[in-house]
């Protein structure tokens, strides 16, 4: 991305890497899922260079992308804060007050790592699912095409990698072993962090 100079949105682990926050503003609900977190953001605000660091700091928070007329908007969590949780069962009050103010056509989230697209009062919600750590209980990573040229349509893409190689580098990395054991499963277990 940086090589490329593609545009791309902050995420809440970039921004906590890049601030030195000390936590990636993550809703981990148990001790151990706390404990795992922190050895993360620790183990990588450590491995970062300052020249990423830098790099992270001059993301964006969202972008705006005009096309076939129509508007989108990507985001990282929610249009309101890097680390909200926009996962599809939310309710529908609850996302129209969201996005009435926005005027968009097109709302393309992330951080719950899950893919989804449904469509509250013709605003177009996807979430783009995963590269790096899906949650939706398929290990291959996991991008969206957003299609606006005939109406609007959102496909998902599956790409195979090396998971078993990665989550082998994880644990040679002393990062906490449940990460390794989330991407064999594509974090099948469930999980909401």
């Amino acid at each position: 991305m940086k090589e490329l100079e593609i545009p791309t949105v902050m995420g809440n682990y970039d921004d906590g890497v890049a601030y030195m926050r000390g936590d990636c503003g993550c809703a981990y609900t148990t001790k151990d899922e706390k404990a795992d977190g922190q050895a993360s953001i620790d183990w990588t605000t450590r491995v970062v260079t300052e020249a990423n660091k830098e790099y992270l700091r001059g993301l964006e928070k969202q972008i705006t992308v005009e096309a076939e007329g129509r508007r989108l908007l990507l985001v990282h969590g929610s249009p309101r804060r890097v680390n909200e949780y926009l996962y599809e069962d939310r309710p529908e009050a609850s996302l129209r007050r969201m996005l009435e103010p926005l005027q968009v056509d097109v709302l393309v989230c992330g951080h719950t790592h899950k893919p989804y697209h449904r469509v509250v009062d013709g605003v177009h919600v996807t979430n783009d699912g995963s590269v790096g750590m899906p949650k939706d209980g398929d290990p291959r990573a996991c991008y969206a095409l957003i299609t606006v040229a005939d109406g609007i349509d959102a496909e998902f893409r599956r790409v195979e990698y090396p998971v078993l190689s990665v989550a082998d580098e994880i644990r040679e990395a002393g990062l906490p072993a449940a990460f390794a054991d989330a991407l064999l499963t594509g974090g099948a277990d469930g999980s909401r962090g």
